[in-house]
């Protein structure tokens, strides 16, 4: 599970930047471009806020596994 949650950390990074540099080509080269694709800077932003979410998430997923290890290992009282 870990490597496909890195494959897909990794997924929304690439898609990112894709959109925002696809993005970026239109606007600059076609007249009234970013009247036109501006709205698509969203899309990249979105696919940027997913990257760092994954990232919370597989880092706090990783903590409290660690914690779920402690419980198990301590004796019972």
């Amino acid at each position: 599970m870990n490597f496909y949650n890195k494959i897909m950390l990794y997924f929304w990074l690439a898609v990112a930047v894709v959109i925002i540099v696809g993005t970026s080509y239109l606007c600059l080269t076609i007249d009234s471009g970013f009247k036109r694709y501006g709205y698509s800077y969203i899309f990249g932003g979105i696919a940027i806020l997913m990257f760092f979410f994954k990232r919370w998430m597989m880092r706090r997923v990783e903590k409290h596994m660690k914690f779920l290890e402690e419980q198990k290992n301590q004796p019972v009282k």
